[in-house]
């Protein structure tokens, strides 16, 4: 969903009074829904140049600092494009390889392309192609009004992508057609169509076969709460289908999921207080746990605030790097506000 948050500028704190209006445009542009695309048959897929500038650190106090955490700040860039469908980057899928990425917007249009590193910082992007995503028909999401794509399952070729105004899911069979590839619609749950209409699927993440829910997509909601207030979750498919709960706590909302290698999940999360700012937080969760009518909660590895480099941090993807390091890789959705930054951001996780 689009939200706001301050944007860091030059590694100093902007007022409050900035981070207030820059959510209030959000907000806003969160409520209002977009003007619907004449339909049309898809455009090609287009090259994109896209800038890197590299953040000097993660906190603004001490750029040297590297541990957050249970994290190891391993680097970030901020990024710029002129083309106009460029920001709004709602999720994303690095590959095993470590560098080449697909992801997506919030007005529902691919982004892939390649991390470019020096050693194991990253320095820019290369190779990077938007187009338009495509509904069964051949036209685009948007011209039937499901520009809100928030999340990326991964199965192989195939991509899941949760719409959540709508709370759908499609999927696309990527390996096979790239990004021309088309969305189908999958059979939900009955139970997903009560979703709140801005509060919905905001987290897809699909377990590989062989570890527990082996075939299951899970899909989280951003705040769509059950009776107890605790965040409503489901498991599709698989041989456990059914519902589920994370436990909600000081206020926090659900952003993103991705799974670890051991197969444990990291829920991202973000709040913002008119009087207090903007905060990200990421959870550890059993796999084990998830189980219908289960409430799962974790430890938290990070809680980060304005003081360290953040946005309105929306995607999480995780890989092993090349020495079998945990890397996690974060993105935040701008918006498409010029107050605010696409960042980057990559940590590593030491895994017991």
């Amino acid at each position: 969903m689009q939200k706001s948050a301050e944007i860091m500028g030059r590694g100093v704190l902007r007022p409050m009074l900035a981070a207030v209006l820059v959510l209030c445009v959000g907000l806003a542009l969160a409520v209002i829904p977009g003007v619907a695309q004449t339909p049309r048959v898809l455009d090609p897929p287009v090259a994109i140049d896209i800038v890197s500038q590299r953040l000097n650190g993660f906190d603004h106090a001490d750029p040297s600092r590297r541990l957050f955490g249970q994290l190891e700040f391993r680097g970030g860039l901020v990024l710029t494009s002129r083309f106009k469908e460029f920001g709004g980057i709602s999720a994303l899928r690095v590959q095993a390889d470590g560098a080449h990425f697909i992801a997506l917007t919030d007005k529902a249009w691919w982004l892939k392309g390649r991390i470019v590193y020096e050693g194991t910082l990253p320095i820019g992007i290369a190779n990077a192609e938007m187009a338009a995503m495509q509904g069964p028909d051949g036209l685009t999401l948007v011209s039937r009004r499901w520009y809100d794509t928030e999340s990326i399952a991964q199965d192989g070729g195939l991509l899941y992508v949760g719409i959540e105004r709508v709370n759908r899911i499609l999927r696309f069979d990527y390996g096979m057609d790239g990004l021309l590839a088309r969305g189908q619609p999958i059979d939900l749950p009955a139970a997903i169509r009560s979703l709140p209409n801005n509060r919905g699927l905001e987290a897809l993440v699909f377990v590989p076969r062989g570890l527990p829910l082996g075939g299951t997509l899970i899909a989280i909601s951003e705040r769509g709460l059950d009776r107890e207030g605790n965040i409503r979750a489901f498991l599709i498919g698989g041989p456990r289908p059914g519902t589920f709960a994370v436990r909600r706590s000081a206020d926090f909302d659900i952003t993103d999921a991705a799974l670890l290698p051991s197969g444990d999940l990291l829920i991202l999360e973000r709040k913002f207080g008119w009087t207090t700012g903007l905060f990200i937080r990421m959870r550890r969760i059993r796999l084990a746990d998830v189980r219908p009518n289960a409430l799962v909660d974790g430890p938290v590895l990070l809680e980060a605030d304005l003081g360290q480099a953040i946005d309105n941090m929306e995607g999480l993807s995780v890989h092993r790097g090349a020495n079998g390091e945990t890397v996690l890789t974060l993105v935040s959705d701008d918006n498409f506000s010029a107050l605010q930054r696409t960042l980057l951001l990559q940590f590593t996780l030491a895994e017991p």
